[in-house]
């Protein structure tokens, strides 16, 4: 680490340009500064999710990410940077793997809720989600490592399964979308369907 944070503000930012880690300036609103802020924003998502009492096990597998995403974060400040591995890919394919197995079969899609850690698991996927997408369009202008891209696509499907798993080990289980339930409701009440 080049700087450490000895004072907060310093009004390099004032007239709407940052500094990346290479010491370059771009305008806040760049594709590269955006993709960093959608991961800031994801890693901000699992400090609430976090915040709640989960398994020791998915704890520690949430902690260690929030981490990985520091380093995804560093990887992006630093045009031409690489610090993702397909080691910690790998791992979080192990981790939809076991956390996978001992969930039903998906046969129909489902609702981003159930019980409030599971919602906080969701809410972080599409988080993730959105950081990916940003991800995708830095490179389209810029390189970006592909290691990096799949990082952040296997954790949007842990996250999906740890909602499911969330769910399950609060007692519920997922919330099953019913395709056309506003128009039967709808109908049962005598009014004209939508």
């Amino acid at each position: 680490m080049g700087h450490r944070l000895t004072k907060i503000y310093t009004r390099t930012g004032d007239t709407g340009d940052t500094g990346l880690g290479d010491g370059s300036r771009v305008p806040k609103d760049s594709l590269r500064v955006h993709a960093l802020g959608e991961i800031d924003e994801l890693n901000s998502a699992l400090g609430v999710l976090l915040a709640e009492e989960l398994p020791p096990a998915m704890r520690a597998a949430l902690a260690l990410i929030q981490h990985e995403l520091f380093d995804l974060g560093g990887e992006v400040c630093i045009p031409g940077h690489a610090s993702m591995s397909e080691r910690q890919v790998s791992r979080l394919e192990a981790l939809l793997d076991d956390y996978n197995r001992d969930l039903p079969p998906l046969k129909e899609f489902i609702l981003p809720g159930g019980t409030r850690m599971a919602s906080l698991a969701h809410l972080a996927r599409t988080v993730c989600r959105r950081a990916e997408r940003a991800l995708v369009s830095l490179s389209r202008a810029e390189p970006v490592g592909t290691v990096a891209r799949k990082y952040l696509n296997r954790l949007s499907d842990l996250l999906f399964v740890l909602g499911r798993a969330l769910n399950r080990a609060g007692g519920g289980s997922d919330v099953l979308w019913q395709p056309g339930i506003s128009r039967e409701k709808h109908a049962k009440k005598g009014g004209k369907q939508p």
